[in-house]
């Protein structure tokens, strides 16, 4: 074992890939406020908060400032609700190429497993996958005050599971996220092929490539 006692996983990009469905959701919801927006617009939103999302998206249309605080409240809600609908058929074929045999390679090997997300779905995504005996831990969004890359969510599941955050390893896929393990003191590793993850200490290519002898290594 390495001199890590803890793994602490981002769930969206790193466990499962549920960025389509978000995409989705925030399209249709943008669609009805006169907001078009793409792919590549839609990646800036990985790692971000519903509310900070929804924000982006007003600035994109110039629509910030045309709704009170309880409108915006409302359009969240809306977008979720379509979210939750398109999750209902997420099953453990959704899982991404390695995960599983690693999370049982970390249960093994003696790890405590958390996950730190920024989703308020955390939960049933993780349900769905049939997953959840893995973890130890799981925070979601609803129990953080501050977002991504704010490092709360990844400190909180470190003292969640008794271990110093120095002795913990983030996983992530957004930039925010990286930045979060960071400002966190913990250890980074990246999964993208992306340029903005080039803070994390590690970047890894894909899901397949992380293992338990990378953990042991490290």
């Amino acid at each position: 074992m390495s001199r890590f006692e803890a793994v602490i996983f981002d769930l969206d990009g790193v466990i499962t890939d549920t960025a389509e469905y978000h995409y989705l959701a925030w399209k249709q919801l943008g669609t009805e406020l006169g907001i078009s927006f793409d792919r590549e617009f839609n990646e800036t939103l990985k790692g971000v908060d519903r509310m900070g999302s929804l924000e982006r998206i007003l600035e994109l249309g110039g629509r910030q400032d045309d709704f009170t605080v309880e409108e915006k409240e409302a359009f969240a809600t809306k977008k979720n609700e379509h979210y939750v609908s398109l999750i209902q058929d997420v099953s453990p074929a959704d899982i991404l190429p390695g995960i599983e045999q690693f999370l049982k390679d970390l249960r093994v090997a003696g790890y405590k497993i958390a996950m730190a997300s920024a989703s308020k779905n955390a939960f049933a995504v993780t349900n769905s996958l049939g997953l959840n005996d893995y973890f130890d831990h799981i925070v979601d969004a609803a129990t953080v005050v501050k977002s991504k890359p704010d490092p709360e969510v990844f400190l909180k599941a470190a003292e969640a599971v008794g271990v110093r955050p120095d002795k913990c390893i983030g996983i992530e896929d957004a930039a925010a996220g990286v930045t979060a393990i960071n400002d966190a003191g913990m250890y980074a590793i990246a999964i993208g092929a992306d340029e903005g993850l080039s803070h994390a200490n590690i970047v890894l290519r894909s899901t397949e490539s992380l293992t338990i002898d990378v953990v042991r290594g490290i």
